[in-house]
């Protein structure tokens, strides 16, 4: 097997940085209570993770690689009010065989404390049998350039 296809032992992962995303609040965001609606959070994760898996390298729906969201839980803090811009805080968690878990954390910009904690699991499953599939020792390289020092 070359580096490409060689699958990786799951790694014990050290507390890591985080990867930050910005995010605007649109007026279509709000609900009626001109907060914004908790189901935006998740659209604001999956914003997250989908720029974070590309800033690493990794190819996001191409190829031989698919990933799916296997798990998501969100406590919801104190709201979001219009207007305003999200920052969404991204750190690694965990690396499983074929699994990554990341803790996510969104705050206000200019505003002090959270307003939401989360927890996200994505699954690397392969594009023709749809089956999880471990990483590979070049996929786990790549993780490693988004969370350095995180010993992926």
């Amino acid at each position: 097997m070359d580096l490409q296809t060689q699958a990786a032992e799951p790694s014990q992962i050290r507390a890591g940085r985080s990867f930050r995303v910005e995010v605007p609040v649109r007026w279509g965001d709000l609900d009626a209570l001109n907060h914004v609606n908790n189901t935006v959070y998740f659209r604001y994760m999956e914003e997250a993770r989908v720029q974070c898996i590309r800033a690493s390298g990794m190819a996001v729906g191409a190829g031989q690689r698919n990933f799916v969201l296997a798990n998501v839980s969100c406590d919801f803090l104190r709201p979001i009010l219009w207007p305003a811009t999200v920052l969404i805080d991204v750190q690694l968690h965990r690396v499983g065989r074929s699994s990554i878990e990341f803790d996510i954390e969104m705050s206000v910009k200019g505003e002090e404390g959270l307003c939401a904690r989360a927890r996200n699991v994505i699954v690397g499953v392969d594009a023709n049998t749809a089956r999880p599939s471990p990483w590979t020792q070049a996929e786990l390289a790549c993780l490693e350039t988004v969370f350095p020092g995180t010993g992926v």
